[in-house]
């Protein structure tokens, strides 16, 4: 079986991941309300421009765009029994524009949470969470993904749950946390815990990090701990959001410009993150920003807390009284 996510790593610094789904397809006219990973059958043309501007940027990694592809989402817009499709065709689209590329670029199938709480806060059962899971991560395999890629999960349980079955599949697996809670996940869990965490799956991820959470100044603190918490075995990934999301003019607008993800991009790899990309609001203009920031750039040593907020704002804390 190829693995061309570890050739990659094996011959290269750092690899780029892509940027942004949803904001990118609310860009591109999205309907109010309804998930992007639909057009995955009924608007093809928007996820292969995205797919192919992420590439044409400088993209290494590429997501399918099936964040909420699992049953447990795609039921709340009664379409659980299209799974399979969604998730297939999704993985079809993003190797389609990868293997149209001139350089190695890896699919990555993304898998998110499945928005329900695990037991004992909830009712979905680690088995349940397993086989929802498994449904998404084959139908992505089938699909032609080269990797399993988990993300914005911030529960171990759940998170051990979509490892065992994206492991499932014979595809090495890749997982980010969001770490948006004074630089610990929702459950309270901090970025060494979560490191500690993967090492109990055999094999180990291919690659482990943080995505999304309360802007870059937080990610960056994020991983500076992911790293520490790190062995010579670990892969690191930061795939922060866009600056802070803001409303004007009825939209959201991420303050994020070229210059906060150059200098974001470039914090990330003195952390020691191998693989770097955007989350909510990246466009392809702001990822072609991190790809010219870490051209030819000599990492410098990991950034203190104080380095971190100077380069780019507070590091959001959280109200009193909460985790």
């Amino acid at each position: 079986m190829s693995n061309v996510l570890a050739d990659l790593l094996a011959e290269r610094d750092y690899l780029i991941a892509d940027g942004a789904t949803g904001t990118n397809m609310m860009a591109r006219g999205l309907p109010a309300g309804r998930p992007p990973d639909l057009w995955n059958a009924d608007g093809q043309e928007h996820v292969s421009w995205l797919h192919e501007s992420f590439i044409e940027a400088g993209a290494d990694i590429i997501l399918t765009n099936t964040f909420g592809s699992n049953p447990c989402r795609l039921k709340l817009d009664k379409a659980a029994e299209r799974t399979h499709e969604i998730n297939f065709k999704g993985a079809q689209l993003a190797r389609a524009a990868a293997d149209a590329a001139d350089r190695p670029v890896v699919v990555a199938g993304s898998v998110g949470p499945t928005g329900e709480m695990m037991e004992p806060f909830g009712t979905l059962t680690s088995e349940a969470a397993e086989a929802a899971f498994f449904e998404q991560t084959s139908a992505l395999a089938e699909g032609g993904v080269d990797v399993i890629w988990i993300e914005t999960i911030f529960a171990f349980d759940e998170l051990a749950a979509a490892i065992r079955a994206g492991q499932r599949t014979g595809l090495p697996v890749a997982s980010t946390m969001t770490f948006d809670t004074a630089s610990r996940t929702m459950m309270g869990d901090t970025a060494e815990s979560a490191v500690n965490f993967t090492h109990q799956f055999d094999p180990r991820l291919i690659a482990f990090g943080a995505n999304c959470g309360s802007g870059p100044s937080m990610l960056i603190d994020t991983v500076v701990g992911l790293c520490e918490a790190a062995d010579e075995h670990d892969v690191i990934i930061a795939k922060g959001n866009c600056g802070i999301p803001q409303m004007i003019d009825g939209e959201i607008i991420y303050s994020g410009t070229n210059e906060v993800m150059a200098e974001y991009a470039r914090l990330a790899r003195d952390c020691g993150a191998r693989i770097i990309g955007g989350c909510c609001g990246t466009t392809p203009e702001r990822l072609k920003a991190i790809v010219e920031a870490l051209d030819g750039y000599e990492p410098k040593a990991p950034p203190s807390q104080e380095e971190i907020v100077a380069a780019l704002g507070p590091i959001k804390v959280p109200p009193p009284g909460s985790v």
